[in-house]
């Protein structure tokens, strides 16, 4: 009997291949808001109607449709009108990146009126990484929050992102939803050994394989070493990585890749590959790693730039500032601890995953879509050159890296990337770009790599676990004496990132307190386990929750509240920041606002009313956590844009940065609209892709708005005074005399419009056109203080969080919704860093936690809704007094939470993540000792 399936309103007849899912069957069939999220019915970003009921299409089999009508999420609008929910998703915002969002509409769009009224049970099906939860609330509550601003008023006010529709219909285009003629499919074979040399290899069984047309090994992979992670200044970190090496040094990393006409032959291509390893000593514990004798995992000579090989130090800092020894002499009371912090995954939604593929030099679409470029298939011809479509946080870097690994030029190269399903700073490196390029250019045809959720955990990277040693010391009065820190970061088997972080973690967790004596000994260390990288915070966060712990600590014993102990510390306005890992010269306090973030916590603490919701019988406590960031990553973070009118009276933006829901794109557009007198609708913008802009450093270090943003400022302001002057050149009129309005030049009562002074430039020869360009430096530095009052069931380590109040000094807020969306987002992503996430490895090294079941993210039941204030300040660096706010309400969270916890149970837990076995079994042992 024939196959039939309806997929909104359509009718199909293809038999889908024996095993074949839904979601695949519907992808290849263009419907692309289907998303891939874990394709194991975790996440909920696959989810489509069967028969007006909400599935998970990655776990129903596709052949089952067969007479079935299905629903995706571009079915849901019906006679061009939106569904209602989607209008709601919408008003609300109720997204950042929005790749989880499809899910989420279509479970809603199938709830009834009973399940509306417990949402937490009805999404239990569905995952967010980005919002926190509040505003998918909103969204299906109906509540609105997006404006529609008069021209030129678009800063300050809640505008909608620009792909809002595009997200919300399942229209927007993420990496992979594109159709690629002829595409070939990647899969890679991964060490099962934590250290190992690879003494042969022996490809030919998987090259029989039907459909498989390349084995990739380190036979074919270039010499050269490199660091997959992504700055500006590539010596930065190490270059301690190759390709496809001979020496493997984690369960994980890539042996050999396999290219096929599926996935299916490239994976039984995998497994037919014959490797033989000679078995080398390994390390797993940092500390172990540094002492003499421990196996060496990086023998390389100093063009690596490797610290200590011999003792796996891949970089380390030293520096005293007085002496700490005579500090903690004139302390009355000295406090001294160890905390531990463990490895995070970053679980964005969307996985590491690029696509390259040929076509004519000189083409290029604005969306970096493939469909017809290259010729058929995307194939390798004369006068053709390489694309990269990636979800990458640095295109430009990126492109960069190739170019430098495979000896290409610049003009053969593009990178673009479309819209980003989350980074988190995940994607700051170059982990499957390299080896996807490698087989396009043996093969001359398009090759795709994406990988599995399992792949995520094990093949991708971490936050750094860190062992912080504190010892802090003040007199009575509660002025600091001394501060020291001895900080280990496991980096694991390779270095990318690893200085970097190690340094920024030490720098302003020490700056922000006032102490006459400061040290420092922090170290970066191999280990043979899944390699560490850049996330949110970048190393902040670990040393933070070690350091405001303290802090709260030092407090109780001396007697003084933990807050009076933080003003009468902290740095001030105008005053240097001191650290004795090193002076950045280009840092300052452009703008100041801690004070103001600590008074929003006392007043919470003066007037809070939750601890009457606790449960009887149930410990209650409540504790504080503050953070200071600079704006932005030290050496320089380079953006360039341009801004020009168009033939049609309109407004292009050119951007190099990416979108993946850090809100860069909304705010690029409204402080164009805003400098051009003009509304956001009037202005069209190209970003992520190598084509339209000279250089841009990429979406990292929160740099999208202080970047990026001031490029696009200074490009907005010129292209104004061109277009005024022009106007007034054109009418005769003095300059003074002209205003811009929304499409339109105001010349002395005269109304010119914007298309017919394009007209006229035209005619005369020329371009109404500007560029804008920022270095990144000086920096300022922005504030967070997080407050939480919780509740402790004794009898069960059971924790709630009873309420939750984060300020924000983020200078002048640019969209106060988008804004708040963020904090919420850091709030959340660090709570489940606090509660529950934990990347788990055994004594092998080897990850134990490779997927979202054995790894708990945090779900709508799990996040409260966090009260966010913004503090009133106006930065004198950032553009038009704004500030960075993508990272720093993550740092403050677990210090807060911890203290609160203390506070409640009277037991100071050092070690994160606090489950709620720990905190039973610390109780139990607590009550227990207390007996004896």
């Amino acid at each position: 009997m024939a196959y039939q399936i309806e997929v909104n309103d359509r009718q199909f007849d293809a038999e889908p291949r024996p095993g074949q899912c839904l979601r695949t069957y519907l992808r290849e069939r263009g419907w692309f808001g289907v998303k891939k999220g874990c394709d194991a019915g975790d996440c909920g970003a696959c989810t489509v109607h069967v028969d007006g009921k909400p599935v998970h299409s990655c776990l129903y089999p596709a052949v089952r449709a067969d007479g079935r009508s299905v629903t995706t999420v571009e079915g849901l609008a019906r006679g061009g009108e939106l569904h209602p929910v989607q209008q709601k998703f919408l008003d609300a915002q109720g997204f950042q990146c929005g790749f989880c969002t499809a899910g989420f509409l279509m479970t809603t769009a199938a709830l009834d009126e009973d399940q509306l009224t417990d949402l937490p049970r009805a999404f239990k099906g569905n995952i967010c990484r980005c919002t926190g939860y509040r505003a998918v609330e909103d969204a299906v509550r109906g509540v609105r929050h997006t404006e529609r601003p008069c021209a030129g008023q678009a800063v300050g006010r809640n505008l909608g992102a620009p792909a809002g529709p595009q997200v919300v219909t399942g229209t927007a285009r993420y990496t992979f939803d594109v159709d690629v003629p002829g595409l070939l499919h990647m899969k890679l074979l991964r060490s099962p050994h934590p250290h190992a040399r690879i003494v042969a290899i022996d490809t030919a069984a998987a090259l029989r394989v039907p459909g498989v047309h390349l084995v990739l090994t380190h036979h074919d992979a270039p010499e050269r070493l490199y660091s997959s992670a992504r700055h500006e200044h590539p010596t930065e970190d190490p270059d301690d990585t190759r390709l496809l090496d001979d020496t493997v040094r984690y369960i994980g990393q890539r042996v050999a890749a396999v290219v096929a006409d599926s996935e299916a032959a490239a994976e039984e291509g995998c497994r037919r590959i014959d490797v033989t390893y000679e078995q080398l000593p390994f390390v797993v514990d940092p500390e172990e790693a540094m002492r003499p004798g421990a196996p060496v995992i990086h023998d390389k000579g100093p063009a690596s730039r490797i610290a200590r090989p011999e003792n796996n130090v891949v970089g380390e800092v030293h520096g005293e500032i007085g002496s700490v020894e005579d500090g903690f002499a004139e302390a009355d009371t000295v406090y001294e601890e160890t905390f531990r912090t463990q490895r995070v995954q970053h679980a964005s939604l969307e996985t590491h995953g690029a696509l390259a593929y040929f076509e004519p030099k000189g083409s290029g679409s604005e969306d970096g879509g493939a469909g017809g470029q290259g010729g058929e298939g995307g194939q390798g011809g004369e006068g053709e050159r390489l694309t990269v479509r990636s979800s990458t946080q640095t295109p430009f870097l990126t492109r960069r890296a190739l170019c430098a690994l495979f000896d290409l030029a610049p003009d053969e190269v593009r990178v673009v990337a479309g819209r980003v399903g989350g980074g988190f700073g995940g994607k700051q490196e170059m982990l499957v770009e390299d080896i996807v390029v490698l087989a396009a250019l043996g093969l001359r045809r398009p090759v795709k790599l994406e990988y599995t959720r399992a792949e995520q955990f094990y093949g991708a990277t971490t936050r750094h676990p860190f062992l912080v040693g504190v010892k802090i010391g003040a007199r009575a009065d509660g002025t600091l004496t001394a501060l020291q820190l001895r900080v280990v970061a496991n980096t694991g088997a390779y270095g990318n990132h690893g200085p970097a972080v190690m340094f920024h973690s030490v720098g302003e967790s020490m700056a922000v307190y006032r102490a006459p004596h400061k040290k420092v000994d922090a170290f970066s260390v191999y280990t043979n386990t899944v390699p560490a990288g850049a996330f949110r915070g970048y190393g902040l966060g670990q040393v933070t929750f070690a350091v405001e712990s303290a802090m709260d600590e030092l407090a109780r014993r001396l007697g003084i509240d933990p807050l009076v102990l933080r003003e009468r510390n902290i740095i001030g306005p105008g005053e240097h920041m001191i650290s004795p890992g090193g002076e950045e010269e280009d840092l300052e306090i452009a703008s100041y606002g801690l004070d103001q973030c600590l008074e929003v916590v006392r007043e919470a603490i003066r007037e809070d009313r939750s601890a009457a919701d606790a449960p009887e019988g149930w410990l209650v406590g409540q504790g504080t956590g503050m953070s200071m960031i600079a704006t932005g990553p030290p050496g320089g973070h380079f953006a360039d844009a341009t801004v020009k009118l168009l033939e049609d009276g309109t407004y292009d933006i050119a951007v190099g940065t990416a979108e993946f829901g850090n809100g860069t794109t909304t705010v690029h557009k409204q402080i164009t609209a805003s400098a051009l007198g003009t509304t956001v609708e009037r202005i069209a913008i190209r970003q992520s892709d190598t084509d339209v802009v000279r250089h841009d450093t990429g979406a990292f270090g929160s740099a999208g708005t202080v970047v990026a943003g001031k490029a696009v400022m200074r490009a907005a302001d010129s292209l104004a005074e061109q277009v005024l002057s022009y106007a007034a050149e054109h009418t005769g009129v003095p300059v003074e005399a002209c205003r811009l309005t929304e499409d339109a030049v105001e010349c002395a009562g005269r109304t010119v419009a914007l298309k017919e002074l394009y007209e006229a430039a035209r005619a005369a020869g020329r371009e109404l056109s500007a560029d804008g360009h920022w270095g990144g430096s000086p920096r300022s530095v922005a504030f967070n203080a997080q407050w939480f009052r919780l509740a402790v069931d004794p009898g069960t380590g059971e924790i709630r969080i009873l309420r939750s109040v984060h300020a924000a000094d983020a200078g002048r807020v640019m969209n106060p919704m988008q804004c708040r969306g963020q904090v919420e987002g850091g709030v959340a992503q660090a709570l489940g860093a606090t509660l529950f996430e934990n990347v788990r490895v055994d004594e092998r090294g080897e990850v134990t936690t490779a997927a979202f079941r054995r790894y708990r993210l945090p779900q709508y039941a799990d996040v409260p809704r966090t009260e966010v204030h913004f503090m009133e300040t106006a930065d004198a660096i950032g553009p038009l007094g704004a500030k960075s706010m993508s990272e720093s309400p993550f740092n403050p969270v677990a210090p807060a939470f911890a203290n609160a916890l203390r506070d409640a149970t009277g037991i100071r837990f050092t070690e994160l993540p606090v489950t709620r076995d720990r905190v039973w079994l610390a109780l139990d042992g607590h009550v227990q000792d207390h007996d004896g």
